[in-house]
Formats: structure tokens, C-alpha cells, sequence
């Protein structure tokens, strides 16, 4: 066994002796189209709302809340999908989105959330890591769609109005330090510092 691993080696290593050097530039270059082309629908395929709630996890639990507020339904038909709040748009935020959210990979493998009372009682952990990344990145999945410069403030009620010019103009404050649970229904807050 070990003498035919040791000969298949050689036979890959050894130089080319019959192809030449456009064809081999050619055959790389055509894998590596092939490569980037799967690699790009694959990831564009685990981006959609219909890969996220193809786990029951997601479909009974929070895209059942998500389906009663105005990102899902509205009088101007626009609605947000999981992807528009939870993955960034840009390439390279996505990547490093992707990379981080494939441990989710390992709570769905061993049932962390497999039922509605798991998740009830996971709920706030998973809350506060979506709230410090929201906070890490100045919220910006929240920013595809909702920019401070094409706000009309006069439109808006006074209070909000003021704490957008006043916090979010400034930078003092992001979008998720306001919005909690505008897609989906907060958890248990008692007992969290901050909370009133």
C-alpha cells in the first residue's frame, strides 16, 4: 500500500513531458473559472432566506416573529430578508460574516436550539452576540438600506428626529443601540445592564 501512495506521488510530481506549457496554463485557468464559479453560487446560495429557514430552528422560532413586523410586510412592498440584516453586502465582509457564522453550524449539529424552549433559553446569548457585532460594525447591514443622509427628519416623530441628529448624526450611537428587537422579539432583558 504504502509503495503505490509512494509511486502515485512520484507520478504527480514528476514534469510534464507531453503537455505543454499553454495547455497547462490553459487547464488551470479554466479549473480555476470552474472553481470560483461553484465556490460564487455556492456562497450566493447560503445567502438567501430560503437556505436560512430551511432549518426549523430559524423557521419556527424567528422568522415566525420576523413575518409580523414592517421589515417583512409594509405599505411600500420592500422587505428585508435574513441576509439583508445579518450578512453584509460587501464581498469581503460577507467572506469574513460567513467564516464566522459556519460555528453556527456546529449549535445545529448538536441540537443547542432544536427546540422552542432550548432557544427561548439560549436567546439572549445569541441576542448579545448579534448586538456587539451590529455595534462592531457601526450596523452595517441596518446602513444597506437605511442612510443617515437620506433621512428626511422633518418626516419623523420629534423624539426620533432628535436622538437621530442628536446620536446617530454624530456617531455617538448606532442604529442597534436604539432598535433592539425590530425584527425579532427581545429577550428576557431582566437583569441586563443598560436596560431600562
Amino acid at each position: 500500500m504504502i509503495k503505490r501512495i509512494s509511486e502515485f506521488w512520484r507520478l504527480m510530481a514528476r514534469p510534464a513531458r507531453h503537455l505543454s506549457l499553454l495547455l497547462l496554463t490553459t487547464g488551470g485557468f479554466v479549473a480555476g473559472v470552474i472553481f470560483w464559479g461553484g465556490f460564487n453560487t455556492a456562497l450566493e446560495l447560503t445567502n438567501t432566506e430560503t437556505f436560512c429557514i430551511s432549518c426549523h430552528e430559524m423557521r419556527e422560532n424567528v422568522f415566525v416573529e420576523l413575518k409580523q413586523t414592517i421589515h417583512y410586510t409594509n405599505r411600500s412592498g420592500v422587505r428585508a430578508t435574513c441576509p439583508d440584516c445579518h450578512v453584509p453586502h460587501n464581498w469581503t465582509n460577507k467572506i469574513a460574516r460567513k467564516m464566522a457564522a459556519s460555528k453556527e453550524v456546529w449549535g445545529k449539529v448538536f441540537g443547542t436550539i432544536s427546540t422552542r424552549e432550548k432557544f427561548q433559553n439560549k436567546r439572549l446569548e445569541l441576542a448579545k452576540h448579534e448586538w456587539a457585532r451590529f455595534k462592531a460594525n457601526d450596523s452595517l447591514e441596518c446602513r444597506n438600506c437605511h442612510e443617515f443622509e437620506s433621512m428626511d427628519i422633518t418626516l419623523q416623530s420629534p423624539r426620533a428626529a432628535d436622538h437621530h441628529t442628536r446620536l446617530l448624526g454624530t456617531g455617538e450611537k448606532t442604529c442597534i443601540d436604539c432598535h433592539k428587537g425590530i425584527a425579532h422579539q427581545l429577550p428576557n432583558m431582566a437583569g441586563v445592564e443598560g436596560w431600562n
